[in-house]
């Protein structure tokens, strides 16, 4: 099938929107009206804009309030439908979108409409045009694609089809097992969108929440299987109302358009489209590597020295060290050149790279190119290896290694081992989750980065209140939960997320947490290194008694360091923290058992603590 986006779902000029869509590689585009009227070239140059550009105009609309209307009105609709028809012909542009009346003086009855259809699918006919009816969720008569089926069906007319948006259809939660029944030559366009579940009305939500396939909670996959039974090939095209898409870059919501279309035709065999090997099953974060330079190398190796972390490797041509403690692997990367470097130059000490385990490199590389990933390689000494990698978050890399060939060995390859002896408080055992912080209107992106190209699972959004305003937070994560990565974002520019964002200049790993074996171990183990840890307030101790069922010793010794709690019915979580790190990051340490979410009820306590120690409250 091809592929095609409105231009309603872009921010910028008509031109600006076409070069968008054009570089992210779709094949047509629907020319919203508005975008056309508030544009300062002919019809004639639009459609030559269109076609230079390397697209086909592959539907004009909205074409609003026509069928059903009483004299004088509906002689008026004619003649406004005839007005668009002048300058389709002048576009090129060969299909009309005509929405269910909404207007209180239409009339109803589906024979009046149908008869209203067939005249002028008469009249499209004779300048070789086409009509799509499409039923609007909120339409007066006409809110179910199945009745405007049945007007497009008595219609009778070879120029009057039928338009199914996704939306429409699932917001109102009708069967889609109904659209196989409708003969595929009738089905003239299928337009797509998601959406979070929301109790709303449904002109407000389609107006404002509409997201891309994948991004929300509409299940637009089985919507789209059922219109590939028919054996409906024509183009599957993207109409997104979003305030977000609107007012962000043009670029980043295209090319998320097109790999959320290109997730969901790999979804569908009856798409045709190429198959692409299978979203890769993560087994865990393989390394996590820092760029540093001169002390900031110092000042991060004696940080993770008292979390219990002990040299174990150094990098056999650059100035790269590994340390190690478990099943973690920490790279603090010193180099004076290369991607590291450039990442130091620009965002100061931070997670420049992460390395995921896989079950096969080569085709977690192949799916993630294939899905718009940008790829990334740099220069290699002779006999190291080449780890593939792809950009991830604000640029940072993201590496992918498996058990299967060569790379399986990264640490004997390009390392030459330190002996070191273990530190007594060395019970960290594996990375337990990564927070990457980002701009809000970045969140919905990366999600379906990380859900498109890995097995991963969402959670729904949930708000975290930071004394600076409101953080949404959203987490993507493997079902065993060997990959949990958290994506954290926020409009008020006052939060800790944005004060990050603005210190580090741009997004990025904001905190890494370790599973503990013993968090009271390991919180012994710190205070004797002399790391100090985050100060919680003596109020949120004695709270606790009065919301779990605690011992008061084990209360007394999560305040003596500074240990959080929280339960659910499927276990108990602790956790604790560092300070913030150089102005940029922090580690958590956490324990769980059977438990599975984040502490979320903890995190205002953690925000307003780290407020204060900034000195912003």
């Amino acid at each position: 099938m091809k592929t095609s986006i409105a231009t309603v779902c872009l921010s910028g000029n008509l031109a600006e929107k076409l070069s968008a869509i054009a570089s992210a590689g779709f094949d047509g585009v629907e020319i919203f009206e508005m975008d056309f009227v508030a544009f300062d070239h002919t019809p004639r140059e639009v459609g030559r804009m269109v076609r230079d550009s390397g697209l086909a105009i592959t539907l004009f609309q909205p074409f609003r309030d026509f069928e059903g209307l009483p004299e004088p009105l509906r002689a008026k609709a004619f003649d406004r439908a005839e007005r668009k028809f002048d300058v389709m012909q002048e576009l090129g542009a060969e299909l009309m979108l005509i929405c269910s009346n909404v207007s209180p003086q239409a009339l109803g009855g589906v024979d009046r409409a149908a008869a209203d259809f067939r005249e002028l699918g008469e009249r499209a006919a004779k300048r070789g045009l086409r009509v799509g009816y499409e039923a609007l969720a909120w339409g007066r008569y006409i809110n179910d694609h199945r009745d405007a089926w049945e007007i497009v069906r008595r219609a009778d007319h070879p120029s009057v089809g039928l338009v199914l948006d996704s939306f429409h259809t699932l917001a109102r939660g009708i069967d889609v097992a109904s659209i196989r029944a409708i003969p595929r030559d009738k089905i003239f366009i299928v337009q797509l969108a998601d959406a979070p579940k929301l109790d709303m009305d449904y002109l407000s939500w389609s107006r404002h929440f509409r997201s891309m396939p994948g991004q929300g909670d509409l299940p637009v996959t089985p919507f789209t299987e059922a219109v590939c039974a028919t054996g409906y090939d024509s183009y599957l095209s993207l109409e997104i109302f979003n305030d977000q898409f609107r007012a962000g870059s043009a670029q980043q919501v295209a090319l998320d358009g097109k790999r959320s279309l290109l997730y969901l035709m790999d979804q569908i065999p009856a798409t045709g489209a190429t198959p692409l090997p299978p979203r890769a099953t993560a087994g865990g974060v393989e390394f996590i590597e820092f760029a540093v330079d001169g002390a900031d190398a110092a000042d991060l190796e004696s940080v993770v020295s008292a979390l219990g972390f002990t040299k174990r490797g150094a990098h056999k041509s650059k100035d790269v060290v590994l340390w190690r403690q478990n099943g973690i692997n920490l790279v603090i990367n010193g180099e004076r050149e290369g991607f590291a470097h450039a990442s130091y130059v620009t965002h100061g000490p931070s997670v420049c790279a992460l390395c995921l385990k896989v079950t096969d490199a080569a085709a977690a590389t192949k799916r993630a190119q294939a899905l718009l990933a940008q790829p990334f390689s740099q220069p290699v000494a002779a006999g190291e290896l080449e780890i593939p990698a792809v950009r991830g978050v604000g640029g940072s890399l993201l590496y992918f290694v498996d058990d299967k060939s060569r790379l399986g060995d990264l640490w004997d390859v390009d390392f030459i081992p330190v002996k070191a002896p273990e530190l007594p408080h060395g019970n960290l055992q594996h990375v337990d989750h990564i927070s990457q912080s980002m701009s809000y209107d970045e969140m919905l992106s990366w999600l379906l980065f990380y859900t498109s190209i890995f097995d991963v699972k969402k959670t729904p959004e949930v708000d975290i209140a930071d004394p600076g305003g409101l953080v949404r937070s959203q987490v993507v994560g493997s079902a065993d939960g060997a990959l949990r990565m958290v994506l954290n974002g926020s409009q008020s520019q006052r939060t800790q997320s944005a004060r990050f964002l603005a210190e580090f200049f741009g997004s990025g790993v904001q905190h890494i947490a370790f599973a503990s074996s013993d968090i009271f171990a390991t919180a012994t183990g710190l205070q004797a290194a002399g790391l100090e840890t985050l100060p919680i307030p003596a109020n949120y101790y004695d709270d606790l008694p009065g919301r779990f069922d605690l011992d008061a010793g084990i209360v007394e010794r999560m305040k003596s360091h500074g240990i959080l709690y929280d339960s659910d019915a499927a276990g108990e979580y602790f956790q604790i923290y560092t300070r913030t790190i150089a102005g940029r990051f922090f580690f958590e340490i956490v324990e769980r058992h059977g438990y599975t979410g984040f502490g979320a009820a903890n995190a205002v306590i953690r925000l307003a603590a780290q407020a204060r120690q900034a000195g912003s409250v």
